[in-house]
C-alpha cells in the first residue's frame, strides 16, 4: 500500500513551494507558471494551485514508482479556475458546495473554487459555475496545520500568500454559501489508501 508515502511526499513537495514563494511573486490576471521567471515573478490563481497540485502529484508517483495520476490528470489541471474545479471533480472526487465547505468538513489537502465576481477578464471561457477564483488546503510537514495557499489579486499584499486555514474561513465566509463555492480533493484516493495502511 503506498498511500501515505505518496501523500506525504505529495505534502512535502507543495510545501517546498509555499515556503519558496509565498510573499515573493505579485499576481497578474492570465500569467501561468512561466510568469515566476519573470522579473519581477508573477502568477495568476489558477496557475498557482495548477502548479502545487502537478508538483503534489508528480512526487506521488515518483514516490510510488508508477502513475498514481496520470498524464492526463496532470495536463487538465492546466486551464482556468471554473474548468480546473470541473477536472478535478469528474476525476478524483464528489464535490462540496457552499455551506458543507466548513473547517471539519474540508479534506485535507481540497482545491477550492469560489465565485469572486465575474471581470471582464472572466469572459474568455465559458463558466458554468461563474467560478473565478481557486485556492489550494496545504500542509505545514512539521506539526499537519492546515493553511490557504492563494496567488490572490485583490488582497493587500496581492499575490502569492498563505493563511491559517481558520483565518481564511473567516475572511472568505461571505463567498462560502450555496451556488458560490466549491470543494474538490485530488489526493481523495490516497488519503483513502493511507486510512487503511
Amino acid at each position: 500500500m503506498c498511500g501515505r508515502p505518496a501523500l506525504e511526499a505529495s505534502a512535502n513537495v507543495m510545501w517546498a513551494l509555499v515556503e519558496r514563494y509565498t510573499g515573493h511573486v505579485g499576481y497578474h490576471s492570465g500569467t501561468k507558471a512561466p510568469g515566476l521567471d519573470l522579473d519581477p515573478p508573477v502568477i495568476d490563481c489558477s496557475g498557482w494551485v495548477a502548479l502545487l497540485l502537478t508538483a503534489g502529484m508528480n512526487a506521488a508517483n515518483q514516490r510510488a514508482n508508477r502513475a498514481l495520476f496520470s498524464n492526463e490528470d496532470i495536463e487538465a489541471l492546466h486551464t482556468w479556475s471554473d474548468r480546473m474545479i470541473e477536472e478535478l471533480e469528474v476525476r478524483f472526487t464528489q464535490v462540496l458546495g457552499g455551506d458543507q465547505i466548513n473547517l471539519g468538513s474540508l479534506p485535507s489537502y481540497a482545491t477550492v473554487g469560489l465565485r469572486q465576481g465575474n471581470g471582464d477578464w472572466a469572459k474568455n471561457h465559458p463558466r458554468p459555475r461563474g467560478i473565478t477564483h481557486v485556492v489550494q488546503i496545504v500542509r505545514r510537514p512539521r506539526d499537519g496545520a492546515r493553511f490557504i495557499s492563494e496567488s490572490q489579486g485583490w488582497a493587500e499584499p496581492c499575490g502569492v500568500r498563505l493563511l491559517p486555514l481558520t483565518e481564511w474561513l473567516e475572511v472568505t465566509r461571505e463567498f462560502i454559501k450555496p451556488g458560490e463555492a466549491w470543494a474538490v480533493n485530488a489526493f481523495a484516493k490516497l488519503e483513502g489508501q493511507a486510512t487503511h495502511n
